[in-house]
C-alpha cells in the first residue's frame, strides 16, 4: 500500500509539473503523507525529475 502511495504521489507531481504553485502544494501532500525511506526516494527522483525544469527548483526547499 505505501509503494503505491509512493507511485501516486510521483504521478501526480508529474501531471502538475506545469504550475510551480501547484507542484508545490503536492510536495508538501506527498512529504506529509509519504515513509521517510520514501521521502528519501522522493528527493532523489525529484532531483533528477526537475534537472531541466529550474522553475520548480524553488519548491525544492520544502524537502529540507
Amino acid at each position: 500500500m505505501a509503494r503505491a502511495m509512493f507511485e501516486y504521489s510521483k504521478t501526480v507531481l508529474q501531471k502538475v509539473s506545469f504550475n510551480s504553485e501547484l507542484f508545490c502544494k503536492e510536495l508538501e501532500k506527498a512529504i506529509s503523507r509519504l515513509l521517510p525511506y520514501e521521502v528519501d526516494e522522493l528527493t532523489i527522483w525529484l532531483k533528477q525529475f526537475t534537472a531541466n525544469k529550474p522553475e520548480l527548483y524553488i519548491c525544492m526547499n520544502l524537502i529540507k
